[in-house]
């Protein structure tokens, strides 16, 4: 699998689909609310050698002291082959994601994956809060 963050190479209809038909997350998510994120995150297109896409991962940042790792998946006819640990690998050397004060993530079931790359449950939880609408695009 080949990793670039090139907004221009992303798949967005595939992107779109999986996120808005098929995530846990991100059930009916407008198109256009997903273009808007893309446009506004550091994104990770991971690609088959005829150039099809296959995973995508978002980070949102500052470039500076903060970050947070959303909307990764392969898709599932892929999946158990290694990509998502190749994926994780890309977005943990990227340049603009070093010396990260913070960096965070959600996940229901990954936490092993993402445990290989030093992430651990929050130090103070309790330091911790959040608004959270996980119905916010079902209609």
């Amino acid at each position: 699998m080949n990793i670039s963050t090139d907004k221009a190479a992303l798949d967005i209809p595939l992107i779109h689909r999986f996120l808005s038909e098929r995530s846990t997350w991100a059930v009916g998510m407008p198109l256009a609310m997903l273009e808007k994120a893309i446009a506004n995150s550091l994104c990770f297109g991971g690609y088959q050698e005829d150039g099809g896409q296959i995973a995508f991962a978002r980070v949102i940042t500052d470039g500076a002291t903060f970050a947070n790792l959303v909307d990764v998946f392969v898709l599932p006819e892929h999946r158990g082959l290694g990509h998502s640990k190749r994926l994780v690998a890309a977005i943990m050397a990227h340049p603009e994601l070093q010396g990260l004060r913070r960096f965070t993530l959600a996940t229901g079931d990954a936490h092993g994956l993402y445990a290989q790359f030093g992430f651990a449950p929050p130090q103070r939880p309790q330091t911790l809060m959040e608004r959270y609408f996980p119905d916010l695009y079902v209609k």
